[in-house]
């Protein structure tokens, strides 16, 4: 879908950041990660195509995201947003748990509220319960990619918000990494070594099935496969992006945010990136995403002992002052957002971490709200 994409970033204004001071050019040394998070908010919320029940269905579950993940001036963005969509009146109700809503965006509403709070508790009978109150398979997963968008973008908001507390006290940015012409997808990594079970955590290789009904090979579209394609290599084989296709463009854009996040050349190292992911998804309860990326930890690093460490207990975890360093501000960003600002980075500070390599820490946490959030939520791990 070609769509006219406007200059004004969202994340840009609500950190008052723009072209010259020290925050804008240390996100937008990250140029791909910037567009293509811009791209998904303008797919999600301002596409023409979109009917204005579906509209004011995604600014409903964005609101109340934005509230329950700490970041107050996103929930009020979004909630000024739908009360100029010729939102239905349930909508706003809805907005403020009034139950005159009606069944159904009541449903919808407590299923975004528990989403962002309590991921693990957003189970299969709630997604199913939005199904069953008329929503369809498509619009189901659209509205998932929307409420794990959010929960990733509060957190790029607070998280960045810290740092630029701290650039202003000094910090100087870093210039846009170069490309890496050695660059090997994890899907084409060797396999991990010694296989870890620790409290329900593995990491050994899971499978993942759908709660709801996946695209068909054989009915792909032309866009469909195109997506496909540029989302993961062996994605045709997966009921995640063959469940995600349904709702095409946003995955694409998904896709771009996540690879230029976790792959970028430059800036943290990924083995320190894969680290903070495994530590979202642990502590979010993923299993799934939690033993992926201990394996991509232990083929980068070539060991696995902080690992074991985040299954036991993450909020021990830490071979080292760094890793410690990296594994708390991980949780703190993912617990409590509220709460987060430049003094729970001190300790990457101090750990001699550069800007850019706490911007890709902070990167690598926020995806994971967003990766954990469909994983978990739309289907569950399968042992193979």
């Amino acid at each position: 879908m070609i769509m006219e994409v406007t200059k004004t970033d969202l994340i840009d204004q609500l950190l008052d950041s723009s072209p010259g001071d020290g925050l804008y050019e240390l996100r937008h040394a990250r140029k791909k990660v910037v567009e293509a998070t811009h791209a998904f908010h303008e797919l999600a919320f301002l596409d023409p195509q979109l009917h204005t029940s579906q509209r004011s269905d995604r600014l409903l579950a964005a609101s109340l995201t934005a509230r329950e993940s700490g970041s107050p001036a996103l929930a009020e963005e979004y909630r000024e947003q739908l009360k100029t969509t010729a939102a239905s009146q349930g909508h706003l109700l809805a907005l403020d748990g009034h139950s005159e809503a009606g069944p159904a965006l009541r449903t919808l509403a407590r299923y975004a509220t528990t989403l962002a709070s309590e991921p693990a508790a957003a189970d299969r009978n709630a997604l199913q319960a939005l199904t069953a109150a008329g929503w369809s398979v498509p619009d189901v997963v659209a509205l998932a990619q929307v409420m794990g968008y959010v929960s990733y973008q509060a957190r790029m908001v607070v998280g960045l918000s810290a740092l630029g507390q701290l650039a202003r006290a000094g910090f100087q940015t870093t210039g846009e990494p170069a490309e890496d012409p050695g660059f090997v997808h994890p899907a084409h990594l060797p396999a991990p070594g010694e296989r870890l079970e620790i409290n329900g955590y593995t990491n050994a290789t899971l499978g993942w099935a759908s709660w709801l009904p996946i695209q068909q090979l054989e009915s792909l579209t032309a866009e469909q496969a195109s997506v496909l394609d540029t989302s993961h290599p062996t994605a045709r084989e997966s009921d995640y992006y063959m469940l995600l296709v349904r709702a095409p463009e946003l995955l694409e854009q998904r896709s771009l945010v996540y690879n230029a996040i976790m792959y970028a050349p430059g800036g943290a190292a990924r083995h320190e990136r894969e680290l903070a992911s495994a530590v979202v998804s642990r502590f979010n309860g993923c299993v799934y995403c939690t033993s992926v990326h201990a394996q991509r930890f232990e083929q980068l690093a070539k060991r696995n002992d902080v690992i074991a460490q985040v299954f036991t207990d993450p909020r021990t975890a830490g071979t080292t002052a760094r890793e410690r360093a990296i594994v708390q501000t991980a949780i703190a960003l993912t617990e409590a957002p509220a709460d987060f600002d430049a003094s729970t980075l001190q300790p990457l500070v101090d750990q001699g971490m550069t800007p850019g390599e706490i911007r890709d820490i902070l990167s690598s946490v926020a995806i994971f709200a967003w990766a954990n959030r469909l994983m978990m939520n739309l289907g569950e791990h399968v042992r193979t």
